[in-house]
C-alpha cells in the first residue's frame, strides 16, 4: 500500500477506518494533546510546567500539519492542485493559527500575551477533526447551510423589527433606575436577542403595559424561530449518521466480498 495513503487512513476522518487501532489511537492521542495545550488557559498564574504544555503540543501540531499537507490529494481529491489550495482551507488555517502562540516562547519580540491566549483558544476548534459527533455536526451545517442561513436571516430580521417596535413603545421611565429602559437602540437589540432566545437575564425588562404585551408576543414567536434550526440540524444529523453507516457497510463488503454473496 502507498505510504501516503496509509498515513491518510490513520490521520484522516475517523470514519475512514473505524476498525483501525492506529487510527483510533491517533485521534484519541491528538484529542488529549489538544486538551493539554489549552490547560494553561484555565489558570491566571503561569507555572513553569506550562512551558512544556506549549512546546510539546506545538511540535506535534506542526508534524500533524505537515502530514496533512503531504496527503492533501487524498483529502481534497483534486490532484496536485490539492497541495496548493490545502493551506488555504479552513481547518489548515486553524492548524496554522494554533501553532503561532508558541512563537512567543521562541522569539522575545512576539510577546503580546492577549493575542497568544486568544490564538490558543482556536485549538479548541481542532476537536472538530478528532471528535466524530462534532465532525458530523459541521458536515450537517455545511450541507444545510443555505436553509440555516435563511433561518438566521429571519431571526436577525425579527430581532431588528422587535427592537425597533419596543424602542419606540417603551418610553416610560423605569422606576427602579429613574431612567429610560433603553439608553440606545443597541440596548433594544440586546433585549430583543435575549427575548428571542428565551435567555431572559432580567437586566432589561419592560415596565409599561404595552411593552410587556410586546415582550410576551416576542417570547412566543422566539420559541418557534429558535426551534427551526434545532429541527433542521437534528434531521440532518440523523441523515448523516445513516449515510456514514451505509459507507461503513460498503467498505466492509469491499474488504470481504463473501458477505455480499451471502446476502444475495
Amino acid at each position: 500500500m502507498n505510504i501516503r495513503k496509509k498515513i491518510y487512513e490513520i490521520i484522516g476522518p475517523g470514519y475512514l477506518n473505524d476498525d483501525g487501532v492506529c487510527s483510533q489511537l491517533y485521534h484519541v492521542s491528538m484529542s488529549v494533546v489538544i486538551g493539554v495545550s489549552i490547560l494553561p488557559l484555565m489558570f491566571r498564574e503561569h507555572y513553569s510546567i506550562f512551558w512544556y504544555f506549549d512546546i510539546i503540543p506545538a511540535i506535534i501540531f506542526v508534524t500533524d500539519y505537515i502530514l496533512r499537507w503531504i496527503t492533501a490529494d487524498y483529502e481534497l481529491k483534486k490532484g496536485w492542485v490539492s497541495f496548493v489550495i490545502y493551506p488555504f482551507t479552513f481547518m489548515a488555517i486553524i492548524d496554522l493559527l494554533s501553532i503561532l502562540p508558541t512563537i512567543h516562547l521562541l522569539s522575545p519580540t512576539f510577546k503580546t500575551a492577549r493575542i497568544t491566549r486568544l490564538l490558543r483558544i482556536l485549538r479548541v476548534v481542532k476537536f472538530i477533526r478528532y471528535y466524530e459527533p462534532l465532525e458530523i455536526i459541521m458536515a450537517v451545517i455545511k450541507r444545510q447551510g443555505r436553509i440555516l442561513w435563511t433561518v438566521f436571516s429571519l431571526a436577525a430580521f425579527y430581532i431588528f423589527i422587535t427592537a425597533l417596535i419596543m424602542f419606540n413603545a417603551e418610553e416610560e421611565i423605569n422606576p427602579g433606575t429613574g431612567d429610560y429602559l433603553f439608553h440606545s437602540f443597541f440596548d433594544a437589540i440586546y433585549w430583543a436577542a435575549c427575548t428571542l432566545t428565551t435567555v431572559g437575564y432580567g437586566d432589561i425588562y419592560p415596565v409599561s403595559q404595552i411593552g410587556r404585551f410586546i415582550s410576551m408576543i416576542s417570547a412566543f414567536v422566539g420559541v418557534a424561530i429558535v426551534a427551526l434550526p434545532s429541527g433542521i440540524i437534528t434531521a440532518g444529523y440523523m441523515d448523516e449518521l445513516r449515510a456514514k453507516r451505509e459507507q461503513k457497510m460498503a467498505r466492509k463488503l469491499l474488504k470481504d466480498p463473501k458477505q455480499l454473496e451471502q446476502k444475495e
